[in-house]
């Protein structure tokens, strides 16, 4: 099992009281270990989702330039691809290009769409209303250029058309839509921050309905404590959705070419992929800590473990099926 991050550089001394060696920590590190702590505790107070696809296949964790107009990714028989769009500029009538969505903001974002979707049952999300709330629960800024960044994520999101498909026994599903339908926009008044914001989002049927069959419950602690990190998001959600369905008694192998080819975004040698995943994934399984991983020179070893959200801690709205393919 993968062991769980030392969280502080200070070796441990006899008698230090867990207050002061909290203090030692800095403030992502400290939620980490309170996060962790209560997650071991307690059950969640808050389950957040994930569209499966999703959770197998990510978005760019830097910037690729607003010339790159498409992204693709693929992770075994899941595929997924992000096209750049555009959305018509209130002040002038034009349309103005948006690029792709990047980094650990629009991943948060999609995970709060979709968790507020599942838990009204219903496709349009006031983000306005909402979106602050889910910031400060994540312990984000709510001003300046946080909340810029967040706005400016949630708009490449909105202009952005999704394809996602699956292999199946020889035959091909594919969903080709758009995250969100229809949004409302408007450019805040200061000079300084010409983002465009939707106010009102409507998900598109198609992803609506694909998101109400295979939406995966994470908990809304570890997604706070991790929330810092795009890859350690992405790490997260994919355990989540793939160790309950490792057999029991046959651990799955997964290659490091393998995990680099998924994980390895701006890593042209594998060795430093490695080195890197390997000091993210403690962080992981610290917010996960029923998650079995071993790790070697070949690869990761995936062994059957509970989901972070015991299936009895989850409450279907409205006929949805929450399930995790």
């Amino acid at each position: 099992m993968a062991p769980l991050p030392r969280l502080s550089g200070l070796k441990d001394r006899a008698g230090m009281a867990d207050d002061f060696a909290r203090l030692t920590l800095t403030r992502q590190q400290r939620r980490l270990l309170d996060a962790s702590t209560a997650i071991r505790s307690d059950p969640p107070d808050r389950i957040d989702f994930l569209h499966t696809v999703q959770c197998q296949c990510g978005i760019p964790y830097r910037n690729p330039g607003d010339e790159v107009r498409e992204w693709d990714r693929k992770q075994g028989n899941a595929a997924l691809r992000i096209e750049a769009g555009s959305a018509i500029d209130p002040k002038t009538g034009t349309f103005r290009k948006l690029g792709l969505p990047y980094g650990e903001k629009p991943r948060l974002v999609l995970i709060h769409l979709a968790t507020e979707a599942v838990r009204t049952g219903s496709p349009v999300v006031n983000v306005e209303e909402s979106m602050t709330a889910f910031a400060r629960s994540l312990g984000l800024e709510t001003n300046g250029q946080q909340l810029r960044s967040l706005k400016e994520q949630l708009a490449r999101l909105a202009a952005a058309t999704l394809r996602m498909g699956v292999v199946e026994a020889g035959r091909a599903v594919q969903v080709n839509t758009q995250f969100v339908s229809a949004f409302d926009l408007w450019f805040p008044k200061q000079a300084d921050q010409r983002v465009l914001w939707p106010s009102t989002v409507r998900l598109s049927e198609e992803y609506f309905q694909s998101l109400g069959r295979h939406a995966v419950p994470l908990d809304h602690r570890a997604v706070a404590a991790l929330s810092s990190s795009a890859m350690a998001l992405d790490m997260y959600v994919w355990l989540a959705q793939r160790l309950h369905r490792v057999p029991r008694r046959k651990p799955q192998f997964v290659a490091w070419a393998t995990l680099h080819e998924q994980f390895g975004q701006g890593f042209a040698r594998v060795r430093d992929f490695r080195r890197r995943f390997l000091r993210t994934l403690p962080q992981v399984v610290s917010a996960y800590p029923v998650a079995r991983i071993t790790a070697d020179d070949g690869g990761l070893s995936l062994i059957h473990s509970p989901p972070p959200v015991a299936p009895r801690s989850i409450a279907p709205r409205r006929g949805h099926s929450l399930l995790c393919p």
